[in-house]
């Protein structure tokens, strides 16, 4: 990656880790996963199970070509900087969370495809299965 792919990672962390502050419940966590030892795509996970919301705007990110920030007044600007800086490759799945001493709790994680050496970025749904 290079420092622009990386500084575009950072600030689609930040979005995602501010939007499961602000909207969802704790715990949080921060996921990265690597094929062969390369970083291939990141995702931000917190405890709220409900993926429909961020599912909606995402699909309809997804269908819009151009869209305007007022359309978006009020949710969804993190996730568009989200899918903007990734490509388009952003997407939300079930997952589950394992703190120390518990069973797990179900949540959702928002996750974005990393750029390769070569510049390309791994397309879904290659990602990992839940735990």
């Amino acid at each position: 990656m290079n420092e622009d792919d990386i500084a575009d990672a950072e600030v689609i962390v930040a979005e995602l880790a501010a939007n499961a502050e602000r909207h969802a419940r704790p715990p949080y966590e921060l996921r990265i996963f690597s094929l062969y030892g390369v970083p291939a795509w990141c995702e931000v996970a917190d405890g709220d199970p409900d993926l429909y919301e961020v599912r909606i705007i995402l699909d309809l990110l997804r269908s819009v070509k151009e869209i305007g920030l007022p359309l978006l007044a009020e949710n969804g600007r993190g996730l568009l900087l989200a899918r903007r800086l990734s490509r388009g490759h952003c997407r939300v799945r079930p997952v589950t969370i394992f703190t120390s001493g518990d069973a797990g709790t179900p949540g959702k994680a928002v996750a974005f495809a990393l750029p390769t050496h070569s510049g390309s970025r791994l397309t879904f749904p290659c990602l990992p299965a839940d735990h």
